[in-house]
């Protein structure tokens, strides 16, 4: 039975939650990173939460008890119901009409965009796409596209393209008029990754399973992380520039153990973040208001 079989007719429905924003997300990762937070102490400065920083305020909270083997959850809304369920982060789009800020009452509202089954070198593939808005006062302040890849694998079985994890090499100074930042993921910081977004995939924290279930070669660095580590160039080069629109591919999956390091020019385009001497990890490209 394929993957396109599963989901014949599958066609869950739009869901909205609401959260009121606080500052602590913001706080939290901003240390991750060895960040000043960007929400200021005061009260007197900005209050504007960075663009996808959003992924630390509307969380899923499954019980343990609805989690999977793979420490993700079993079942969900916009789960597709595919037997022996892999899931990969492809990347995504992010259109901001205004910034949202700490104190707002935001709603989210997320609906099930398209659903594309594809063969490729790992088998039979499905592409979702999902769409967020963000609604203040019933008017919509951002939109945020997630497209996510499932396959269907076996436990213990061998990926048709395992990634070999590229040798460690640490990176070279920026080119003039070149941005630059640096992230050092170890298995620390991918802990405090999944809990600031209470994720509890085993990718990301568990080495036998990621090696020999997954077939990774080592922890797998979370992909909105370094989609996030992308949108880092403008926000700590270029402040006081507002982002009106972003977008962002996923390539090949980064490792702990290896420094990843994003580059861009001031004009928003070419921006890539990846292990020093391979190809990129995840590419993208930011329009300024």
């Amino acid at each position: 039975m394929g993957i396109a079989e599963y989901v014949e007719g599958w066609e869950p429905g739009p869901v909205e939650v609401r959260e009121v924003l606080d500052r602590v997300p913001s706080d939290s990762f901003a240390g991750l990173l060895d960040q000043t937070s960007p929400i200021d102490a005061t009260g007197q400065g900005s209050t504007a939460i960075p663009p996808l920083w959003t992924a630390f305020h509307f969380l899923d909270r499954p019980a343990t008890a609805e989690l999977g083997e793979d420490g993700h959850p079993r079942e969900g809304h916009f789960l597709p119901p595919i037997p022996n369920r892999r899931r990969m982060f492809a990347g995504g789009r992010l259109i901001v009409h205004s910034p949202l800020r700490v104190g707002d009452e935001v709603t989210r509202r997320s609906a099930l965009s398209s659903i594309t089954p594809k063969s490729g070198r790992s088998g039979d593939m499905l592409f979702v796409t999902l769409t967020h808005e963000y609604l203040r006062a019933g008017e919509v302040a951002q939109v945020e596209e997630h497209d996510v890849v499932y396959r269907e694998q076996e436990p213990g079985a061998a990926r048709a393209a395992a990634p070999a994890a590229p040798e460690p090499r640490e990176p070279e100074p920026p080119a003039p008029g070149e941005w630059q930042a640096v992230l050092r993921p170890d298995e620390v910081l991918l802990f405090r990754m999944s809990a600031l977004t209470y994720n509890a995939h085993r990718i990301h924290h568990d080495l036998p399973y990621t090696r020999d279930v997954e077939g990774f070669p080592g922890l797998v660095v979370h992909g909105p992380l370094l989609a996030l580590m992308l949108l880092e160039l403008p926000r700590r080069f270029a402040p006081d520039r507002q982002v009106a629109e972003f977008s962002y591919r996923l390539r090949r999956p980064a490792f702990a153990g290896a420094p990843v390091v994003a580059t861009g020019k001031p004009d928003g385009s070419d921006l890539v973040c990846g292990v020093p001497g391979a190809d990129p990890s995840i590419t993208g490209q930011v329009t300024f208001a």
